[in-house]
């Protein structure tokens, strides 16, 4: 499968899914590993291989953000695999594929919301209100 020919959420699902698969081969293996790391001094050691894993697909997806992008797409990612693998382990791959499609839906749907949002509206308001108390005025684009 060539990812370059997929939208990006395909990749993404393609590679949970493919992550998910690997962990199947030997579901016990899977069940004690997924107890030893919920263990408290475990905890860890899990997210650090949960970050590693969405790392790892990120990169595979065509992920080059260098900016604070490249930490929140691994951030979120990760939120989606350690339920999943999780599921998969201990529910069977319905339940698992069902989260993922759920949580990669929530994403986009997240995603679009943040798109139409003006989020340095709150800080332009109170440099507007700043300038106006110093200068009597609102400042020119050169003396912002």
């Amino acid at each position: 499968m060539n990812p370059a020919e997929l939208k990006i959420r395909e990749r993404i699902a393609r590679g949970v899914s493919a992550r998910l698969e690997a962990m199947a081969a030997d579901v016990e293996a899977a069940r004690r590993c997924a107890g030893f790391l919920a263990l408290p001094h475990n905890l860890d050691l899990g997210l650090e291989l949960t970050w590693r894993t969405a790392d790892r697909l990120w990169r595979w997806a065509g992920d080059t953000a260098a900016d604070w992008n490249h930490y929140s797409k691994r951030t979120i990612l990760s939120g989606v695999l350690a339920p999943a693998m999780t599921l998969r382990a201990f529910e069977g791959r319905e339940a698992a594929d069902a989260s993922v499609a759920r949580r990669i839906d929530d994403v986009m749907h997240f995603e679009k919301w943040k798109a139409g949002q003006d989020f340095d509206a709150p800080l332009r308001r109170t440099l507007d209100a700043l300038g106006r108390l110093r200068y009597g005025r609102r400042p020119a684009a050169d003396e912002a």
